[in-house]
């Protein structure tokens, strides 16, 4: 599903070339659960940007689905992003001007899912993350806890191939960071979807098939 060859992305600082991610070769077959880890800076975030099309990078090949993805237009690349791809941030990116409903329902519209059918997608995803009594609220309204589960939800709705999550329960007390840790194993063993995840939590990354070390920009192990 994915294959990054020799895969560089740097800054540079005062003229000295300082590397986010060196020489990064990494495989991940369809329907696998990969936890990233690593120390703060090590390039964990980053690498999961390059993987989801947000962030470009310097060097190297990148494959997706056997699209050749560092050559691909802009639009037709972001319209890749957005029909596979389901993001989960650690700063959550909802939008402030639109109610929980309305974040959820975003990839729905993208997908051009009938008004009708997105009503009742939304209403059993609601139901789903037990959030139906803060549809009506702004993002501003809610607890970062809730924020992210609203968060989760947008990103799963549309069933996407892969979920690409940034610390998933960073903000989530311990028994909702079981909950949505479920959610992701359930969602990879039964629907197929894969699952790359970052953390810091060891817990969370033996949810994974395997572990991904990083450090300095480097895979590790």
């Amino acid at each position: 599903m994915i294959e990054l060859q020799h895969l560089s992305k740097w800054i540079n600082i005062g003229g000295t070339r300082t590397f986010l991610l060196k020489d990064i070769n990494l495989k991940i077959n369809q329907g696998e659960f990969v936890s990233v880890m690593g120390p703060s800076g090590s390039g964990k975030s980053t690498l999961l940007n390059v993987i989801g099309m947000l962030d470009d990078f310097n060097e190297g090949d990148y494959f997706f689905l056997g699209e050749t993805v560092h050559k691909l237009k802009e639009k037709y690349r972001t319209q890749l992003s957005k029909q596979y791809i389901g993001f989960v941030f650690q700063a959550y990116h909802l939008i402030d001007e639109l109610t929980v409903y309305e974040n959820i329902e975003v990839p729905l519209i993208y997908h051009k899912v009938k008004e009708s059918e997105r009503k009742a997608i939304v209403s059993d995803t609601l139901d789903r993350f037990n959030i139906v009594g803060k549809k009506d609220l702004f993002p501003t309204q809610l607890s970062g806890g809730q924020q992210q589960l609203v968060g989760i939800a947008r990103a799963i709705i549309a069933n996407p191939k892969l979920i690409l999550a940034d610390e998933p329960t960073g903000n989530l007390n311990s028994k909702q960071s079981e909950e949505i840790m479920g959610l992701f194993t359930k969602l990879n063993k039964e629907d197929g979807v894969t699952i790359i995840q970052v953390t810091h939590s060891e817990k969370n990354a033996e949810y994974g098939s395997r572990i991904i070390n990083l450090l300095d920009g480097r895979i590790e192990s």
